[in-house]
């Protein structure tokens, strides 16, 4: 089962720069979640200012550049892993929460589906 895992940023809170032994730590989980196999990919976004925002509506495409201040939640950064099973991916989130270490800290898990996931003669 693939799983995508995201974390929540807000850009109004500056995040210091990671220390080495943060960088250590996170390589170190990153490695080991590699080698197990679970981690498909993995990356963290640029602020919203950069962004753009594609509507479609009326039969054409609207651009709005970011930033999106009416956005509630925005995503901070996102793991694609592979796991057996939901608890298995929730195993390895909580593990990647400890590593970051940030008090309040908050991860989102939502199944991905693709062609596998589809009944035997569909697509």
């Amino acid at each position: 089962m693939r799983f995508f895992m995201y974390t929540l940023g807000d850009e109004r809170v500056p995040i210091p720069p990671p220390t080495p032994e943060d960088l250590a730590r996170m390589g170190a989980f990153m490695a080991e979640a590699t080698g197990a196999g679970v981690l498909v990919a993995t990356g963290a976004f640029a602020p919203s200012s950069g962004a753009k925002k594609v509507t479609y509506a009326g039969g054409s495409c609207t651009v709005t550049d970011g930033p999106f201040t009416e956005a509630k939640e925005l995503i901070g950064g996102w793991a694609l892993v592979r796991t057996a099973t939901v608890e298995e991916a929730i195993s390895w989130t909580e593990r990647f929460l400890a590593v970051v270490g940030v008090e309040g800290a908050e991860s989102r898990i939502r199944p991905v589906f693709g062609p596998e996931d589809l009944p035997p003669g569909v697509g």
